[in-house]
């Protein structure tokens, strides 16, 4: 594995980022969209429980398939090749 320039290094930083602040916002929204009905909804505290585990693992199961995601691409593009 050959040395990375500033550009390659300050590349990889910003996808990293990107990646981050993307898994966030998508893992939010899975949250609110399964764990939403509950806040606009009077529900049980037993499915007002499930409801909260259900969201909090489907959004921690999205958040790392889009890190994956964008850092898998990320490392499969062209000018990344050969190094």
């Amino acid at each position: 594995m050959g040395r990375h320039t500033q550009v390659d290094r300050d590349a990889i930083t910003i996808e990293i980022g990107y990646a981050f602040v993307s898994a966030c916002f998508a893992a939010a929204l899975v949250f609110a969209a399964v764990y939403g009905p509950a806040l606009v909804f009077e529900v049980s505290p037993t499915t007002d429980a499930v409801l909260t585990v259900a969201g909090g693992v489907s959004a921690g199961v999205v958040f790392l398939l889009r890190i994956t995601h964008v850092l898998w691409r990320f490392g499969r593009r062209p000018e990344n090749e050969g190094r």
